[in-house]
């Protein structure tokens, strides 16, 4: 599981690796020297293997497929690796590094993945502290109810009849092992370093709830337009950016929805007249692509829709929060009431019927 700390640990790594290469030093002793820090929560053992083949003359593209366990085509052959698990980065990571090199502008790439670390480590701090109470809300009510079980509970240790308590504890263990279990698998699931499958289940789910679905598009579009922006102004051909943009969205169905493109853009279709026929593109982002790309300031708009998109995908998470917060809410304290109404309803008829 990443926490807002790890993620912001590696903005601070990927930052001093941007400030070092943009004073000179070379890439290989950037690593060596911003891995040397234990806070930076990298794995020394990757900087160094990162650093061996960079120093073997490897490009930092190849390096990190060879760091990461991905077959590496070399004189001919198809060369397989184990899997390294331990390697961090993830698909979209490797693809923004793999562009930034490929362009000449590695500093710039490792300043855009600081700042997006730093988003997301925002994002979840904000999430978690904006949830909080009402977690602790929902255990206490868990806890608590149906009051005749925990009733049972405590006369059953008053009563030294320990048998009376079971009911209570499977009780307790079903409901939250399935409520620990769900959200674990999504936390699982969630990480940017598993695979491509994994990812598209969490869309699919998350594309099901309100407020949540626009949250992830609208921060899949930002990640576009923030990879598009650069890789456009390093001089990437168009082609090649939209297939890099769309990894680095982190959407896996927007990036087969862009890999359809590359016959038509090779026919000479502009990605402004593709964007406008899929309708996971938000009318905003195809306006101000369309604009630019006829006006030719698209780094500008791309600026722009990065800032928005962003932006928007965080208010509209927040909206999620608090929507969340209120149902659990009002959820419990509707159960509770009809928990304690049946409760002394149970006990006056139990009193009346004893008279």
């Amino acid at each position: 599981m990443v926490t807002p700390g790890q993620l912001n640990r590696r903005a601070a790594f990927f930052e001093q690796l941007a400030a070092m290469i943009s004073a000179g030093v070379t890439l290989s002793k950037a690593l060596e020297m911003a891995g040397r820090s234990r806070s930076a929560g990298i794995p020394p053992r990757i900087i160094r293997e990162l650093s061996r083949h960079l120093q073997e003359g490897h490009t930092f593209a190849d390096a990190m497929q060879l760091v990461s366990g991905q077959k590496l085509p070399q004189r001919g052959v198809e060369v397989s690796i184990k899997p390294n698990r331990a390697f961090w980065l993830a698909d979209f990571d490797v693809a923004l590094l793999a562009a930034g090199e490929e362009s000449g502008r590695l500093d710039a790439s490792f300043k855009l993945l600081a700042h997006y670390y730093a988003s997301r480590a925002k994002i979840i701090r904000d999430t978690i502290s904006g949830m909080i109470i009402t977690l602790i809300t929902l255990h206490v009510f868990l806890l608590v109810f149906p009051i005749g079980l925990l009733q049972g509970f405590a006369l059953g240790i008053i009563n030294n009849k320990y048998s009376d308590c079971l009911p209570f504890i499977i009780e307790k263990v079903l409901v939250f092992g399935s409520i620990y279990g769900v959200v674990g698998f999504f936390i699982f699931a969630s990480q940017s370093n598993r695979g491509e499958r994994w990812r598209s289940v969490v869309e699919v789910v998350f594309n099901m709830v309100p407020w949540l679905r626009t949250a992830v598009k609208y921060l899949a579009v930002a990640r576009l337009a923030m990879a598009l922006d650069s890789l456009l102004n390093a001089g990437v051909p168009v082609i090649r950016a939209w297939e890099l943009g769309a990894v680095s969205s982190g959407s896996p169905c927007l990036k087969r929805e862009i890999s359809k493109w590359t016959p038509e853009l090779e026919a000479g279709v502009t990605p402004g007249d593709m964007v406008a026929q899929i309708a996971y593109f938000p009318e905003m982002f195809t306006q101000l692509y369309q604009s630019g790309e006829v006006s030719g300031k698209l780094d500008e708009a791309l600026g722009r829709l990065h800032t928005y998109f962003e932006e928007e995908g965080f208010r509209q998470l927040q909206t999620f929060c608090r929507v969340l917060n209120f149902t659990l809410y009002f959820t419990m304290a509707a159960m509770a009431a009809l928990f304690i109404i049946r409760f002394w309803l149970n006990y006056f008829s139990t009193a009346l019927n004893g008279l």
